[in-house]
């Protein structure tokens, strides 16, 4: 495996650890990790792009070896926009999210569409979508039920026990981590184990302001400014269709915020699809790109 390049910037007077694969020359590529990550979790993908890209890779605000704040008003999501907004710089990269780095790239191409030159996200929501599907009760926000937990006071806590047994449960359940063994959970446990760091992670749940209806139950749709949430540049969706976290429902409609919008589904993968099958979300991802 194509070990990185590390370093520790600062980004708005705040330490980040940053990861490098390719050729600094080569056209950027930011790619952001979601829950319960780090930006070690492109181990297994940037290594397949680095050829065409300069792949670089943060821990994000609350994790991994990078700023971990206590307050969750310091998990609001400009702020995280914020600190990758200050990453890229003045010329515009391409952006790659996943999960909760979904959300971060979706911000970046809504509030700083100069920023990004195209949007991949994978496995991850836009946020009026996703508010719909979990307005409407049903399936999605049956499976979103674990955000309750997660924003409980205390609740990092009870991840931490026993080994992270907890999390290592919910990053788990029904779907496939079989790639998680090894030294690649060894580097996992060493992300989490950071002071403060498990407390970060979950403020980014804290600090969203989604709304999650009680289990059973439905709420009305709250009121989103939507022209001011479209995604200008040229978005590739990538899907696992067996994600039992987020399901098909939450990305229905996107077409209404990306008029440029092309799917991809990868058979037989799940949330982390990433992992499970690298190289076929390698080849859509140089598939999609134009021809340099």
């Amino acid at each position: 495996m194509t070990e990185p390049r590390t370093e520790t910037v600062t980004l708005n007077g705040r330490p980040f650890f940053l990861r490098h694969w390719g050729n600094e020359r080569l056209p950027k590529l930011l790619l952001l990790h979601g829950f319960p990550e780090f930006g070690g979790a492109w181990a297994d993908l940037a290594p397949l792009l680095a050829h065409r890209f300069h792949c670089i890779a943060p821990d994000q605000r609350g994790y991994g070896q990078s700023w971990a704040p206590e307050a969750v008003s310091d998990y609001a999501t400009p702020k995280l926009v914020s600190d990758m907004a200050a990453l890229i710089g003045d010329a515009p990269f391409a952006v790659l999210g996943h999960d909760w780095g979904a959300a971060v790239a979706y911000g970046l191409a809504i509030s700083r569409p100069d920023l990004v030159s195209r949007l991949i996200i994978m496995n991850g929501v836009h946020p009026v979508p996703f508010q719909r599907a979990l307005a409407a009760g049903g399936a999605q926000a049956e499976a979103s039920q674990y955000i309750h937990y997660l924003r409980a006071e205390g609740s990092e806590q009870k991840l931490a026990r026993d080994g992270f047994a907890k999390l290592l449960a919910m990053f788990s359940a029904n779907m496939d981590t079989g790639w998680l063994s090894g030294a690649t959970r060894d580097a996992y446990v060493a992300a989490w184990s950071g002071p403060g760091r498990l407390r970060g992670m979950v403020n980014w749940y804290r600090a969203s302001p989604l709304v999650v209806p009680k289990a059973g139950g439905s709420i009305k749709m709250p009121d989103l400014p939507l022209e001011k949430l479209q995604v200008r540049c040229p978005h590739l969706l990538i899907w696992g269709a067996d994600d039992r976290a987020l399901l098909p429902e939450a990305t229905a409609g996107l077409e209404e915020f990306a008029a440029d919008l092309t799917r991809v589904e990868i058979p037989g993968t799940d949330h982390w699809l990433h992992h499970q099958k690298p190289q076929e979300v390698a080849r859509a991802i140089l598939d999609w790109f134009p021809d340099r």
